[in-house]
């Protein structure tokens, strides 16, 4: 796993490292539920663009959070899944899923989840 400074001096700065970019937790959280192909990813997250959804993906995978698989096919599937480094970000991910939760009903903002709920746990 790869972090991105040397010299972290808070614990949280290691956890926002690899949790950095709006899409990165969401790309996990998802993930959290299971196998996904990026077709399914790319449906549930309509607001990220190929192209970072792609990179975040790219960086996990560098990061060992999450492990590829290419599958036979024309063209070739590809899914993605939490590695055990990256299942070990569960309790961070039902956090955050909770804050937002909270959130969103004291701020009277709606969520709408594409293709049923991220569950948080």
């Amino acid at each position: 796993m790869g972090l991105r400074r040397r010299r972290y001096y808070c614990p949280v700065e290691v956890t926002v490292d690899v949790l950095a970019g709006r899409w990165t937790p969401v790309i996990l959280a998802h993930l959290k539920e299971g196998v996904h192909r990026y077709g399914e990813l790319r449906r549930r997250m309509p607001a990220v663009s190929e192209k970072v959804l792609t990179e975040r993906l790219r960086g996990l995978e560098r990061d060992g959070l999450v492990e590829r698989t290419v599958h036979d096919g024309v063209p070739a599937p590809v899914s993605y899944r939490l590695t055990e480094e990256g299942r070990s970000l569960a309790p961070v991910l039902a956090a955050l899923y909770d804050w937002g939760t909270a959130r969103a009903a004291r701020m009277g903002v709606p969520v709408e989840p594409v293709d049923g709920p991220v569950t948080p746990r």
